[in-house]
């Protein structure tokens, strides 16, 4: 299967990097200025210390599996976990909300991969590096995808917590090798629709919310198209951008996805695909382990997984995930650091992923037994090359903006009351002028 390659990995790599080294410093230099820099004790000492860690629903039981550890390692820091809203842009307000403010009652906090640009330009998060540099700590061992998510104007804001990537999931009881191209998938989709008591061809995200945006990057990127280019000018008017429009328009105004994909999110995805009802799907890591469960899957034993499809320019999934971060005004900025460490780094990382599933951001990892025993996942070579290739929506400060603009028109050119044409138009003007003000 041809993959999406490294050279264009690398490139998306340096076009983050560029794009952040353009902006300007000020506020970088005036969030280093902070008081809060110094703190107030010393994360070896003999000082108790409490530090409250806000974090999204979690039923896996990980997150207190990894505070137990921590606080065994570290026996003078309590960690006061507070559990946010399953909605992420709930927290996401929450939290804006907070640190706008100044607060001081959340320490650490982990954040969607969109996020860090956002808060480092408010000045929300506190920057890592002094204290990655004292630590040793090699960012090179992380997926580089990861790590530029994490960073702004050159700095870096966040730890790559856990991972995710677009996959495609196929019934190997009806498919025997998964599709290579979108086109050779919109022909088995369609020809395959019906076959072992299956309703629909394919399924994915198309409501309008951020998982319709992971879709549409995957699309757009797969067709060589891009939102913003390395020079931090918005492309998305292009060629390549509308032919990957033009791609997804065709799959969801398909006679083989359900009537009501419009609607759809991960959840709906879900719901169907474990209850047998479709022959391929897109959907993000964790469908692996739902789909196996055997108690609730229709499908336990008959599924498959492979990179998505390739567009004229090849393979490209979007990067998904989350990060952990620092708030600014912490009063415990020592303490909050070794807890952030503390997840994002191995120890962590293989506590998330062996307890709850999570895919780690160290590639090392895919080769610890344990890890690979946690998930099918983990021990497949394909689904690491997605992981290294995986590609970042655009990090930009005013990402909540862009992603508003591209919803609208994407969903608008999806029930075809606009062309691609005008989507892309249309994005590129108002992205622009979101970027001038």
């Amino acid at each position: 299967m041809k993959l999406w390659n490294k050279k264009i990995a690398g490139a998306t790599v340096l076009t983050m990097s560029l794009l952040l080294a353009a902006c300007s410093g000020d506020d970088e230099e005036a969030a280093n200025d902070s008081p809060d820099n110094g703190g107030d004790g010393d994360a070896g000492s003999d000082e108790q210390v409490e530090i409250t860690y806000a974090s999204g629903v979690d039923v896996t039981g990980a997150t207190q599996a990894l505070i137990e550890a921590f606080e065994e390692a570290n026996p003078n820091i309590t960690v006061n976990y507070r559990e946010m809203p399953a909605d992420t842009g709930a927290s996401h307000d929450t939290y804006v909300t907070s640190f706008s403010s100044q607060e001081t009652e959340i320490d650490v906090f982990d954040a969607d991969v969109i996020w860090p640009a956002e808060f480092a330009q408010a000045q929300y998060a506190l920057d890592l590096d002094r204290f990655i540099e004292a630590d040793g700590i090699n960012m090179d061992d992380y997926f580089p995808g990861t790590v530029a998510s994490g960073s702004f104007n050159g700095r870096q804001y966040a730890m790559p917590k856990f991972t995710d990537a677009g996959l495609l999931y196929y019934r190997t009881d009806i498919v025997e090798t998964p599709p290579e191209t979108w086109d050779e998938l919109f022909d088995m989709a369609g020809e395959l629709n019906g076959e072992g008591g299956t309703e629909f061809g394919y399924l994915m995200q198309a409501n309008q919310y951020e998982g319709m945006i992971t879709n549409a990057i995957e699309f757009i990127a797969a067709y060589g198209g891009q939102v913003v280019d390395e020079n931090n000018e918005v492309v998305v008017d292009s060629p390549e951008t509308i032919a990957g429009i033009t791609k997804m328009v065709e799959f969801v105004n398909s006679d083989f996805v359900p009537s009501n994909i419009l609607s759809f999110q991960e959840t709906e995805t879900n719901n169907a695909w474990v209850g047998g009802d479709a022959v391929f799907a897109r959907n993000w890591p964790y469908m692996q382990a739902t789909s196996n469960d055997e108690e609730a899957s229709e499908v336990a034993g008959n599924v498959g997984f492979a990179v998505l499809p390739a567009g004229d320019d090849g393979n490209a999934a979007t990067l998904g995930g989350w990060m952990s971060m620092i708030n600014r005004y912490s009063e415990h900025p020592n303490e909050a650091w070794e807890f952030v460490k503390f997840m994002s780094g191995p120890e962590g990382q293989k506590i998330s992923a062996v307890e709850g599933g999570r895919a780690p951001t160290l590639e090392a990892l895919y080769d610890d037994p344990e890890v690979q025993d946690a998930a099918a996942l983990f021990s497949n070579d394909e689904f690491v090359t997605t992981l290294q290739n995986a590609v970042p929506r655009p990090v930009s400060p005013i990402y909540p903006q862009i992603t508003d603009i591209m919803q609208v028109e994407l969903s608008k050119a999806l029930t075809q009351d606009i062309t691609p044409e005008e989507a892309a138009a249309n994005m590129q003007e108002k992205i622009e002028a979101a970027m001038a003000e």
